[in-house]
Parts: C-alpha cells; sequence; structure tokens
C-alpha cells in the first residue's frame, strides 16, 4: 500500500472479497485487487487462515475490506461518491449497485448490499450547486431533492423555469 491514509471498511465475515470484486466490476478506470490477506492467527472475527482483509483499488484509490463480523453495520455516515460525467454513467452505476442486492435513497444515494452507501452524482448537479443565479441554484437542487436516482434533463428543466 502506498497511500499515507487508506479508509479501512468493515464488512461481514467472507464479505471483504466480494464487495471488493462487485466494486471492481463497475468499471471504474484504474480498479483492482491488489491483494488478499490470511490472518495468521486466530482473532475474534477469523480462524487462522481464514481472509482478514483485500486490499483493493476503485478509481486510483486504495481501499482495505476488513472481514471483520457483523458487530459494526454501515451508516450513512460514510459513503462513496462517485461523480459521473452524463446521464448514461449515473444511469448504469445506480442500476448496478441497486439492482445487485442494493437500495435506492434519496438525492442521489443508494446502498450496495453489503450496507454501504453511495453517492451517484452528476458533474452538472455540482455545476447547479456553483450557478452565479442563485434562483437556477435553488431550482436545481428543489428538484434534487424530489429525487433518488438524479435526473439531469429534470435539472436542466428546473433550472431554466427559474
Amino acid at each position: 500500500m502506498t497511500d499515507k491514509i487508506v479508509p479501512c471498511i468493515w464488512y461481514d465475515l467472507g464479505e471483504a472479497r466480494k464487495a471488493a470484486e462487485f466494486y471492481i466490476s463497475l468499471g471504474l478506470p484504474d480498479s483492482r485487487i491488489d491483494r488478499v490477506h490470511t490472518s495468521p492467527a486466530d482473532n475474534p472475527s477469523t480462524a487462522e487462515g481464514q481472509e482478514l482483509v483485500v486490499q483493493f483499488t476503485l478509481a486510483g484509490r486504495e481501499y482495505l475490506g476488513l472481514n471483520g463480523g457483523p458487530t459494526f453495520p454501515q451508516t450513512e455516515a460514510v459513503s462513496f461518491m462517485v461523480m459521473t460525467d452524463d446521464q448514461a454513467e449515473t444511469d448504469r452505476l445506480w442500476s448496478a449497485i441497486v439492482g445487485n442486492g442494493g437500495a435506492e435513497s434519496m438525492c442521489g444515494w443508494c446502498k450496495d448490499r453489503w450496507g454501504v452507501n453511495w453517492q451517484i452524482t452528476p458533474r452538472r448537479l455540482m455545476d447547479f450547486y456553483n450557478d452565479p443565479d442563485p434562483a437556477r441554484a435553488r431550482a436545481a437542487f428543489q428538484a434534487m431533492m424530489s429525487m433518488k436516482k438524479i435526473d439531469i434533463a429534470a435539472l436542466e428543466r428546473a433550472a431554466a423555469d427559474a
């Protein structure tokens, strides 16, 4: 591992590799499983020789998946925010996460089947946040607040009507 700070994500037993493999399958550039470590000794979550941690890179950032057990479930307090370039990418990622045992939430948020929260965020939405016209920014924001998956065309219409 080369990054100074590496987020460690806690998964239920035996799920870290499955999650990492799924994340890699999303097609984000520079993504891969780097290494799988087995436990060198028995510990509270895994027996000696079982998979303990999975090092993976997702969109060029290093992560560590820990097979820690059911003690600490995921919460919305931490999420992966993926900046998408267009509606097709937004739809593809949303469908992959929600359609693979995940769940929809509001305002571009969804949850994968491991409980990890994602924000599938079109760059265009962020452009509206910085719009010099406060009425356009407000209209786009209010439209976003009513959405689950972000609809860029609907944001554009809301801003144009402001």
